[in-house]
Order: structure tokens, then sequence, then C-alpha cells
């Protein structure tokens, strides 16, 4: 067997943009269907009937001639991609079998604390197999998770109770189109209260589990200090809510521990699930029976909203991230909101020209979008996540 690296390893290499040559010996369509990605990954697709070859012929070292050192090759289970990996070695390569393949990268979630502006307690989760983010909200013995994902359900509580917190809330930004939603899942395990924005009821959703409805302006209380605000942010979807977590009494540097005046009404962290990323703005073309360009007219509208309606130091943390989008120095994807109206060219757009912008030439939509809205919506379920969650989230415009 060949030397391995364990899939978190290789995210985190990746995350930091370490130059990686990724050698996927899967099939075209596998590969096109999803591959691992990263800041730091430069990837290719070489079927391993090749590398049967070349072990009869010799020649394997020549079949990566432009990958670059070292060299992590990769299979659904690892098995294949196990003896192209020897192979190269024995050529005198420095090469890797990522251990497990693509069923083990897709089980990876890192978790990054935020730096934030007035002291809020948050981690960021990110699942770099598909680019999802979610987050943990934490204040003393109370915690809230935001936008959790159902394949790691049973994780939530436990990072929660590693912060001396129990889950009291577990709510989704919106109804999402990429991955099953693992708010009900982790309500069910825990005594977290499961909540929802208020649309979502517009558009069919249904439980036996008491959701709370959170329409604009709701606050949710968490601990002693910290507040979760509902903020309207339709576009993306109709119901599509962001949620701003401020801590009161907190300082304007308290992540660093340099603070000396207290910050009463320093910025808060605003969650935006789907309407505003660190690299680009929402899709407006996921929800069924609603006119994309009037979707998109109605995002030019949030996005003019926020950045008019909240200070520019505002921190804003994405549902999602492009996976060769490379991260902050602390390894977290988010930036503040007077850097991305600054940054991004749809804040200078008029709304025709950003209507334009957001309809014209959209990627595919995430796999299995229809039939993963329908399980958010409790309409249907889905019991293999692997065969449904398959590639990019492709939430973004």
């Amino acid at each position: 067997m060949a030397e391995s690296i364990e899939p978190v390893d290789l995210a985190e290499r990746l995350a930091r943009g370490e130059r990686t040559g990724v050698v996927d010996v899967r099939n075209r369509d596998e590969f096109e269907e999803w591959h691992v990605e990263g800041p730091g990954a430069e990837v290719a697709q070489i079927p391993h009937a090749k590398f049967l070859q070349a072990q009869v012929r010799g020649g394997a070292a020549d079949l990566v001639a432009d990958v670059p050192e070292p060299i992590v090759a990769v299979c659904a289970v690892g098995e294949a991609s196990d003896h192209a990996a020897e192979l190269l070695r024995d050529s005198g390569l420095d090469a890797m079998n990522l251990a497990g393949g693509m069923e083990a990268w897709a089980e990876v979630l890192l978790a990054r604390s935020l730096d934030t502006p007035d002291g809020a307690e948050i981690v960021q989760y990110q699942r770099p197999a598909t680019g999802c983010l979610g987050y943990l909200v934490v204040d003393g013995d109370e915690a809230a998770v935001i936008d959790p994902l159902r394949a790691f359900a049973d994780r939530y509580a436990d990072h929660a109770g590693d912060a001396g917190a129990d889950l009291r809330y577990a709510i989704d930004t919106h109804v999402h189109a990429d991955h099953v939603s693992g708010v009900a899942a982790v309500a069910e395990r825990t005594d977290a209260e499961p909540a929802l924005p208020a649309g979502a009821w517009d558009r069919g959703f249904d439980s036996d589990l008491d959701y709370a409805a959170l329409a604009d302006g709701d606050v949710l209380e968490l601990g002693e200090a910290t507040t979760i605000r509902a903020v309207h942010a339709p576009g993306h979807t109709g119901e599509m809510t962001a949620l701003l977590v401020e801590r009161a009494g907190g300082t304007a540097e308290a992540a660093s521990g340099d603070a000396e005046e207290p910050s009463d009404g320093a910025p808060g962290t605003l969650l935006t699930g789907d309407s505003l990323f660190v690299d680009g703005v929402a899709r407006p073309d996921l929800e069924a029976d609603v006119d994309p360009a009037e979707a998109a007219a109605t995002l030019h509208e949030t996005l003019q909203e926020l950045g008019d309606r909240l200070p520019g130091r505002t921190l804003v943390a994405p549902g999602h991230v492009k996976q060769q989008t490379e991260p902050a120095a602390a390894g977290t994807y988010v930036a503040t909101l007077g850097d991305l109206v600054d940054r991004l060219e749809p804040f200078d757009l008029d709304t025709d020209a950003f209507v334009r912008s957001v309809t014209d030439e959209l990627p595919p939509p995430p796999a299995n979008a229809e039939q993963i809205v329908a399980a958010n919506l409790g309409q249907t379920t889905i019991d293999d996540l692997e065969e449904v969650e398959l590639g990019p989230n492709n939430c973004a415009a």
C-alpha cells in the first residue's frame, strides 16, 4: 500500500493554499460530477486504466508530467487510487493516496472560530467537498446552530458540549436547494427549538415538529448577552433571511483582548445565508414558479438595503463559498460589509444591469435541487444523502 493522507489533512493543506497536485483516477463522468477542489489544488483526471497500462509498459511518471508534487491520488473509496499512488512512488515521485477516497472526503467538516467585532462567540463550519458553510453561536451554557447539514447532525450537539453549552436553537436561513437540512435531525436529537423563516410556509413547508417562524425583526435571545435578529433578505428565495448576531456589552476588539472601552452599538456579525457571499452574490433562479429577473431585482434591493442599513464594519459570514476561494488569514471565509460593498461589482450596478449580470449565463443548478428542496419542505424524504449531495453547491450567480 502507498503512503496515505487523511481527508481532513488534505482539506487543511488546500485551505492554506499549499500547492498540491490532485490526480483523480475515476472515469470522466464521475470526475465532472464531483471532485476535490481547493485554493491550493491543481487537479488532473487520469483514469486508472492508464495506470494499469503503465504498470505493464512503464512510464507512470509520464502520466503526471504536468502535475506538481506532492501528488494526491483520488478515487471513489481509496482503492484504485492507492494502486496509482504506489506506482508513482515507485517512479520516484512524492505521491500519496487519499484515504477513503471521495466517500471520506464528503465526511470532512472543519470548524474555525470567527474573530467577531463585538466578541460574540461564533464557529464557522466548512464542508470542503461542497463549499457549504454553517455556524455555531455560543453564549455561556446555550448555543444555536445555523444552517446545519443533516449529514453531520450528530456532531453539532457534541461541539456545543465541548464549549460547555447545550443547543437551544437550530435554524435555517432559507429552504436550501443544495443540501438536506439538518435542523429537524438536530431538534430530534436534542432539546433545540427548530426555526425557519416565516415565508417557508408560503412555499408549502410542513413538519410534525413545532418550528418557530422567524419574521423580519424577530429576536432570539441566547445566553446572557447574545441576540440573533432576523433580517429578511429576499432574492435568492422569497423567504431568505439573514441573521444578525450581536453581543451586548462586548468590546470592539474583544476577540483579540486589546479593547479598553465598551462597544455599545459595535457592529455585529451578519450570517447572510444565500444572499451575499465573500466572492459574489446569490443566484435568483432556484425557487420554483418565480421569475428569475424579478427575484434578481429583489436581490438587488436587498443588497442595497444591507449596505445602507448596517455599519461597514459589520462582519459578513456567508452560507456558501466557492471551493477555489482563498480563506482569510485565520482560515475563515468572512469579510466586512464595507469591504464587500467596495470590492464586489454588483453593488455598483443599477437594477437593470444587476439583473442582467446575475441572470445571464447561470451555472447549472445544484445536483438534484428539486429533490432536495422537496425534502427540505417536508414533502418527501431522502435516505441516501451521498447520492443527492454531489458536487459544488452552485448557489452563486
